[in-house]
């Protein structure tokens, strides 16, 4: 059983769950005396939508950022690619974005960071005993806001930290992650998964693949799309969702241009009349 279905697994059997409004009793400021301790060591799996955000917070390129603050795990069991944040090269391995003070890309910090200490999830479609969403605390001992006397909703707790614009964002990559071609088990050619990383993390160099190619010589995209997704990110980004439904799953989500199709259509059929190799018949 790969890790992540044996988490989640411990989670549906020994975290209570929790809705929309349900209340908890949490509250994190500087002056509770774990301030920034829960910020090292700790695994942030950074969505595209986090990349984003981070990368213009800190006024540099999306390479910039993956070079410099990313690391990719390897792990066999792994179907598509994944980042994380990279702690601090010190025995602490504290999150390089952590000062003194605090959190220094705090309006701009990760899903993961934003949600703590709610965890979120979904339950099976053939389990009927569970909602579709749901959420649970991640209590941990360290953790001194257990013991603050603020008590809020859940749906409160998401409003206060801004949770509903980065869920929104991470619909499509969730349709992308949770895709039928996963749960079957298959994997991406190495083509395929650059184009993932390509698509999902690195959102200057796509923007590069798409404007500075071919690619809307191999494609039909309208002139109104072409200036949403020069001059937006997110507007890229959702493209480019679109376009990995095209190449990763070969949905009929994009248009290939009629002289494109004919080109290939050509180039079959001078394959088929072509005489075999002694090593193809072999």
């Amino acid at each position: 059983m790969r890790e992540i279905d044996r988490f989640k697994e411990e989670i549906l059997k020994d975290y209570p769950k929790m809705t929309r409004d349900d209340s908890f009793t949490f509250a994190c400021h500087p002056g509770v005396s774990c301030f920034n301790n829960c910020c090292s060591d700790v695994n942030i799996f950074l969505t595209p939508y986090d990349v984003i955000r981070l990368k213009n917070r800190l006024g540099i390129s999306s390479q910039e950022l993956l070079d410099k603050y990313t690391l990719l795990p390897f792990d066999k069991n792994l179907t598509y690619p994944i980042i994380l944040l990279q702690m601090s090269d010190d025995d602490d391995k504290v999150c390089p974005f952590v000062g003194k003070d605090g959190c220094q890309v705090y309006e701009d910090r990760p899903w993961a960071c934003r949600m703590y200490p709610l965890g979120m999830g979904s339950s099976k479609e053939d389990d009927d005993s569970l909602p579709d969403e749901f959420f649970f605390l991640l209590k941990e001992a360290v953790c001194k806001g257990f013991s603050e006397q603020k008590t809020q909703k859940v749906s409160e707790w998401l409003q206060d930290q801004g949770i509903t614009e980065y869920n929104e964002m991470g619909e499509q990559f969730k349709n992308i992650t949770l895709h039928p071609f996963f749960e079957d088990a298959k994997n991406l050619t190495p083509q395929k998964v650059e184009m993932f990383f390509l698509v999902c993390y690195n959102i200057d160099k796509f923007r590069e693949f798409v404007f500075e190619s071919t690619f809307f010589d191999r494609f039909e995209v309208d002139d109104d799309t072409k200036k949403k997704i020069k001059d937006d990110e997110i507007e890229l980004l959702n493209f480019g969702y679109t376009w990995l439904r095209f190449a990763l799953f070969g949905e009929k989500t994009m248009t290939v241009r009629s002289n494109v199709l004919a080109d290939k259509e050509r180039e079959l059929k001078m394959k088929r009349k072509l005489p075999k190799t002694s090593e193809e018949k072999e």
